[in-house]
């Protein structure tokens, strides 16, 4: 038993690198003005990756709706807003704990059948929930989306600007803290369980672990992270529209842990930088034919390997030892 808590203790120890790379990352609103709303947006996409890599790299539950929960944070933060109060931090906690209460109903559509069941269950708790917003054009505005949000300063003091500074921290800050308790979520003894079953879920039953109990509780985190990726679009861009719960974006995060990684927490934040980066620079040479030449980069990443393609010199240092590739 001390030997997996020592294990445990050692994969949640910080690395040298990665206090200076966090510390970068929050001032690279003050480095790179110009980019600040891009950076904005790469720090809710890879919240957004992150939540869904809690369920899919390190519990193996597998889903196309994670939009739903994405949706009903930014619905809830800025309805929050538009009729109670305009203050952003008690409107991402608002949106939080509606994305947690919708998890937790929802965890209940996981716990039966294959993958192929989950993915078209979760696909449809997102349909369902972007059609209530549609139909609610009285509450939520419907195809328009909601108009009029107004966010209050950050802790009253920061007023979000047009060029994305503040929003930009703000956000970084929030994935941050997030990406510092998944950490502690992911390498504790209940991490542990879920990595149990990932690997084999019969096996984990029969030494005693509560898979469905444990199943749950993870996606309705998962669900509560998701929540709070979409909280921050909504508060950051002063809009909330059916685009939220579009299939697209649970699509293009599962295409951005491609990219990263499963079952490794930077691989969200990696994959969604690399994604969010080609992305604008792809659209901005081709706009028509952007999601053709991604498409084609996921393609070669999936044949040649992530690891041969991002680090091509291992080809180059076998080649001279006169390894075998």
């Amino acid at each position: 038993m001390s030997n997996t808590q020592d294990l445990l203790r050692q994969s949640g120890r910080w690395k040298r690198w990665e206090i200076p790379l966090w510390l970068l990352a929050l001032a690279s609103p003050l480095l790179l003005t110009s980019h600040a709303l891009i950076i904005n947006e790469i720090a809710i996409v890879a919240l957004f990756a992150l939540s869904l890599d809690l369920i899919l790299g390190y519990t193996g539950i597998v889903s196309l709706g994670h939009a739903a929960f994405f949706g009903m944070g930014a619905y809830s933060a800025a309805l929050f807003a538009k009729l109670v109060m305009p203050d952003p931090l008690v409107g991402l906690a608002v949106g939080i704990a509606c994305a947690t209460v919708l998890g937790a109903l929802c965890s209940a559509t996981i716990l039966r059948g294959t993958d192929l069941t989950r993915l078209m269950v979760t696909l449809g708790v997102a349909l369902i929930l972007g059609e209530l917003a549609n139909k609610l054009d009285w509450l939520t505005g419907g195809a328009d989306g909601l108009q009029g949000v107004v966010i209050g300063p950050l802790l009253g003091q920061f007023e979000f600007d047009l060029y994305g500074r503040v929003a930009a921290w703000y956000s970084l800050t929030v994935l941050a803290v997030v990406f510092v308790i998944s950490r502690r979520f992911v390498n504790s003894p209940f991490g542990a369980t879920l990595k149990a079953i990932r690997d084999n879920r019969l096996r984990a039953m029969a030494i005693g672990i509560a898979v469905n109990s444990r199943m749950a509780l993870a996606y309705t985190v998962a669900a509560a992270l998701a929540g709070a990726a979409g909280a921050l679009l909504a508060q950051t861009t002063g809009f909330a529209s059916l685009d939220v719960f579009e299939f697209h974006r649970s699509a293009d995060v599962m295409l951005i842990l491609v990219v990263g990684g499963v079952g490794w927490l930077y691989g969200g934040v990696t994959g969604a930088i690399v994604f969010k980066l080609m992305q604008d620079a792809i659209s901005s040479i081709t706009p028509q034919y952007w999601t053709f030449w991604i498409g084609l980069f996921l393609v070669v990443l999936v044949l040649v390997g992530r690891e041969r393609l991002i680090r091509p010199w291992t080809w180059f240092g076998k080649g001279k030892t006169g390894a075998a590739p």
